[in-house]
């Protein structure tokens, strides 16, 4: 029940972390990295230090002159090794187990078992860096633009039509000003897709050279004739593997002494890696698609004007072509991140003020511009300084 208690608590931290964030600032897939990804490493990492799970690690057996758990520390802090042309031999008669037999054969070593807890939480860590990257360069402006937004549909007209001038007001005093803004964005956008692909070699490189095509050989392992076929997983994560243990004797010579360890740890091993390999090609083919997305975004004025008309339906289509050629990309990005953030209501009339600003060239008013919270505005809107604080009534 521990594990479950500690996996509970991941699962209670990307609810109240990530799923009650003020206010949105990325894509779908940009949150599959940082949400979904981090906390499945994360939670295989609790699951593979839960020995209650499993019981121990590993458990080797000898010859019964050193003692059981002096090899399995032994075993366990070293290496132990198989013979992989002992695979797919007929188990019992010609081989005592899967890629076990005699030693004077090619070896093939494994110690990645110490390193896997550490692996998946470092794996873990990584799928996050691009969201921290974004969000400390992001500074927490779409929250504050939008913090005065939430529950306009509540409020009064005039109420509501005050917030949507201010906010319209923002944005048309601001324009033009935040490609930068957008280029860290598509920077860790691309990040996110560096992160993923080099995450696939990583491993690949962790487990010795197997990970690349693990997958692929299970799916062919499966519609395998089952008398003529050797499972690539226990080739990989072998549950059974030999180990060598030298000591000296009472006459001072080198005495070798043999192991059999049962390595239990391995059937999680086996599962979490064939689920992560399945995972990372999946996002990392969603993640090539964002990207090609945005960089038709950034190259192609029509695509920002589909994904505008689609969400602006109310808008006509002159209207929206005319304000994607006013604006640049970064304020485009802004708009559009608005739109996630803003009720469909508030988002048309708010642009369709904005638009009009566009227009006239002009503000709709003599008042203040400001955004919809001055207070929290203040940091990424130095010139509302001069005008002093807002009254409160």
């Amino acid at each position: 029940m521990a594990v479950f208690g500690l996996v509970s608590a991941v699962a209670g931290f990307v609810k109240v972390r990530y799923l009650h964030d003020k206010a949105i600032i990325d894509n779908m897939v940009f949150r599959c990295h940082y949400r979904i990804t981090s906390a499945i490493l994360f939670a295989c990492c609790i699951i593979v230090t839960a020995n209650n799970l499993i019981g121990d690690p590993i458990s080797c057996i000898n010859d019964g002159a050193v003692p059981g758990h002096v090899i399995n520390t032994y075993c366990w802090i070293t290496y132990t090794f198989t013979l992989p042309g002992q695979h797919g031999r007929k188990l019992g008669t010609d081989v005592a187990h899967s890629g076990l037999g005699n030693d004077n054969q090619e070896r093939t070593y494994h110690s990645y078992y110490q390193w896997v807890p550490f692996m998946l939480f470092f794996q873990g860590l990584l799928f996050y860096v691009p969201h921290w990257i974004w969000k400390n360069w992001e500074e927490g402006q779409m929250r504050m633009i939008t913090e005065g937004m939430r529950g306009v549909s509540t409020a009064s007209p005039a109420e509501r039509k005050a917030r949507n001038d201010r906010l319209a007001q923002y944005l048309f005093d601001s324009v033009n000003t935040h490609n930068t803004y957008s280029f860290g964005y598509f920077l860790c956008e691309a990040l996110n897709f560096v992160n993923v692909v080099g995450n696939i070699f990583f491993v690949d490189k962790f487990l010795g050279g197997a990970f690349l095509t693990y997958g692929s050989d299970v799916l062919k392992f499966s519609n395998m004739n089952q008398e003529n076929r050797s499972d690539p997983m226990i080739e990989i994560f072998p549950r059974v593997t030999k180990c060598t243990f030298h000591k000296y004797g009472s006459s001072g010579s080198i005495q070798k002494h043999d192991a059999l360890c049962v390595l239990a740890l391995n059937i999680l091993n086996e599962k979490i890696y064939i689920f992560l390999w399945f995972w990372f090609i999946a996002l990392a083919v969603a993640s090539g698609l964002a990207i090609i997305y945005s960089a038709a975004i950034v190259m192609m004025p029509t695509t920002r004007e589909a994904v505008l008309k689609r969400r602006f339906r109310k808008a006509d289509s002159s209207d929206v072509c005319n304000l994607i050629r006013r604006v640049q990309i970064g304020d485009f990005l802004m708009i559009h991140l608005l739109g996630q953030n803003l009720n469909v209501t508030t988002y048309g009339e708010m642009l369709h003020t904005f638009i009009n600003m566009l227009e006239e060239g002009r503000q709709i008013s003599g008042d203040t511009p400001s955004a919809p919270s001055t207070l929290e505005m203040a940091p990424m809107y130095p010139a509302i300084e001069k005008y002093g604080k807002e009254t409160q009534t």
